[in-house]
């Protein structure tokens, strides 16, 4: 259980920073209260981090070596096509990504038409927050890993690691924003993936 927790925090902390919904969450943060932000942000990832939980339960029907080599090649896929992307990255922050948050952020605040009830924001940020997730690495990742290891503990660790970004997304996103390098975040992430995989692969050949 352990384990699955401390890879579950690693690999989601790492793969959140700078991603679509931390910059959602970062940007609702300059225009609402940030807890309400907080809350409606976490409330979606729970969901979603209890959903893929159950997905990647669904796959422990399989024989157990294959659900191990499948994590194994998906987090060393993962990893590689990281690591290559890094290597065409500036060290510059991620614009695109922030670019294409604001522009959701920005036609969502339109339809609420300035009537920012707490139930209201609340709603905007769990709605655009579960939206962004869905699809997303990290469901991937947590799916990957609710399959071959102790669910409650990639459960725990997956939530706990949203909740560490969705509270620096909100507290001081506007200052992060800026000056979150998308190569180095990268970097770093594929680095822990391949790390994964390569640990997966040495206890299959165990």
């Amino acid at each position: 259980m352990l384990s699955a927790f401390t890879a579950a925090l690693l690999l989601i902390t790492i793969s959140e920073l700078g991603d679509k919904t931390f910059f959602i969450a970062a940007i609702l943060a300059t225009r609402h209260p940030r807890r309400l932000v907080f809350a409606g942000a976490i409330a979606a990832l729970a969901l979603m981090t209890v959903l893929s939980v159950l997905f990647g339960q669904v796959a422990t029907l399989l024989p157990q070596a294959y659900v191990q080599w499948a994590e194994a090649i998906l987090f060393l896929g993962f990893g590689i096509k990281l690591l290559l992307d890094a290597r065409k990255m500036s060290d510059l922050p991620n614009v695109e990504e922030q670019e294409e948050a604001l522009s959701v952020v920005k036609a969502s605040d339109e339809k609420l038409a300035r009537r920012y009830s707490w139930p209201a924001i609340v709603t905007e940020a769990f709605g655009l927050t579960f939206i962004a997730e869905w699809g997303d690495r990290t469901q991937f990742t947590t799916i990957a890993l609710a399959a071959a290891n102790h669910p409650v503990g990639v459960t725990i660790g997956a939530i706990l690691g949203h909740a560490i970004c969705a509270a620096i997304a909100v507290v001081c996103g506007k200052f992060l924003c800026g000056r979150l390098s998308e190569r180095t975040i990268t970097l770093i992430g594929g680095s822990l993936f391949l790390v994964f995989g390569l640990v997966g692969l040495i206890e299959l050949r165990a």
